[in-house]
């Protein structure tokens, strides 16, 4: 898979400086704005010490601990490792064994609990003229961006009832912002050991971003819209129309995972198998060959109706959310399916797994907990109600170890929920949906929207991943 050189990142922002209108390109926000000199500004107002790409950003590097792979790319990471001129140190078999697979989920040590005095949601935004507990009057802050504000000429300043802000809350701020995209982010990827952030888009490109200075250093081009894009040990894998492409980043091998039938939405590893959900609702697994340093098709699991668009693993299961609104249960012993769950009323769109519990959002503006029963029975326990659609889900622990879900939902927001009482800890916004989310190191984690912006944002304290 050739790298080709990129542009600097910063090309709009240098043509930037020629313009003379202080009114932010209503087409560039967009990412649609082909103009070499364009009269309007291709950069946000007001400026934001937080959004600057500064000295502290080039302090907090990217780089990922290599002790945080998962125990399942131990196999993946044997293939093609002879031609490798540099190898990440791996973490011991006793950590490996600690971590248990559990990269990408959301995981707990201690269990939760789901009872009355948990089971809370949080509360609702102060009311103009209604008191906040101390006998003082707060101003109503709208629960979205001022279009106004965003364009540059909100003329109403502190008396607008709309944010001035991509953010509301506390804990975090936003580190840098990484443009080049021109479609929507479907998948970011930190690779254990690796100086490189990659990014896929439905462009049909992939961006490999230097960890350390925030710049493109290279561009591949896939030759069609990526619906996925995951790593596990040295490997990437890019999920495309009708194939897999599998990339190591160490030896440079290039592979082609045939199969598949139409776009593939969801990838995941565990078992030293990579699975595959496809448009045609089938689930794709493929097994590393060491004799042949290639990926074999082993199986596939059939029994959606409709598009693969979420899969998790966790407890020995593989779990698999789809445009059908179900979800179904496989064992990973058998590759069988031992149950299907229907209490969504639309797509489910993503899948974590917290210790015992499974989480679970849709489009039908719900996250539901679900726990196994005596029987061995999924379960209901808690359903979290939403105003909006939600898109994806993901979790980390925060500086004092609680466990945070970041929940996106297609109001073009991304909520920080804290476990297991779902209390609004924060809200960021962005231009478009988000549907690509991932956690680094040193409390960092990205989120990507639909205008093909990837935002690095920062917890204040450093928090642990869940997936350690």
């Amino acid at each position: 898979m050739d790298i080709k050189p990129s542009r600097s990142v910063g090309d709009k922002n240098e043509r930037g400086r020629r313009h003379v209108n202080n009114m932010v390109c209503s087409y560039w926000l967009r990412g649609r704005c082909n103009r070499n000199r364009c009269r309007f500004l291709h950069q946000e107002l007001p400026q934001n010490t937080h959004y600057q790409v500064s000295n502290q950003f080039r302090k907090n590097c990217w780089q990922r601990n290599p002790d945080s792979d998962s125990k399942s790319a131990s196999s993946l990471m044997s293939l093609d490792r002879s031609s490798s001129s540099t190898t990440p140190k791996r973490s011991s078999a006793s950590n490996q064994s600690h971590r248990n697979n559990r990269e990408g989920t959301l995981y707990s040590d201690k269990k939760g609990e789901w009872d009355s005095t948990n089971l809370r949601c949080s509360s609702s935004p102060t009311r103009s003229g209604s008191s906040a507990g101390n006998g003082i009057t707060q101003k109503v802050i709208g629960e979205r961006v001022c279009k106004y504000w965003l364009h540059g000429n909100c003329v109403k300043a502190d008396k607008c009832q709309y944010l001035h802000s991509w953010f509301k809350g506390h804990g975090v701020f936003k580190l840098a912002e990484l443009n080049g995209h021109i479609k929507a982010i479907s998948g970011i990827v930190l690779p254990s050991g690796s100086e490189k952030l990659y990014t896929a888009s439905r462009d049909g490109y992939i961006r490999v971003w230097d960890c350390h200075t925030g710049q493109c250093d290279g561009v591949v081009n896939l030759g069609g819209e990526i619906g996925s894009l995951i790593s596990a040990g040295p490997w990437l894998f890019a999920g495309i129309k009708d194939v897999v492409k599998a990339w190591n980043i160490e030896s440079c091998a290039d592979l082609s995972l045939d199969g598949p039938v139409g776009q593939i939405y969801a990838m995941v590893v565990d078992h030293d198998m990579l699975f595959a959900g496809a448009e045609n609702g089938t689930i794709y697994a493929w097994k590393p060959n060491k004799e042949t340093n290639a990926f074999e098709l082993a199986t596939t699991l059939g029994g959606h109706n409709c598009a693969v668009v979420s899969l998790t693993v966790g407890g020995g299961r593989l779990y698999s959310g789809s445009m059908d609104n179900t979800i179904r249960v496989w064992d990973l012993n058998t590759l069988q399916c031992i149950h299907t769950l229907k209490e969504h009323a639309s797509v489910v769109m993503s899948l974590v797994c917290w210790g015992p519990y499974l989480i679970s959002c849709s489009l039908d503006q719900t996250i539901k907990v679900w726990f196994a029963t005596e029987a061995g029975n999924l379960e209901v326990t808690y359903t979290h109600n939403e105003e909006h659609g939600v898109l994806a889900l993901f979790g980390m622990f925060d500086s004092e170890g609680k466990p945070i879900l970041l929940c996106s939902c297609n109001d073009n927001s991304v909520r920080l929920y804290e476990l297991p009482s779902f209390t609004e800890r924060a809200r960021i916004f962005a231009k478009e949906e988000v549907r690509a989310i991932q956690i680094g190191p040193g409390g960092l984690f990205f989120i990507g929207d639909g205008t093909g912006q990837v935002d690095v944002w920062k917890w204040q304290a450093e928090p642990t991943s869940l997936a350690s």
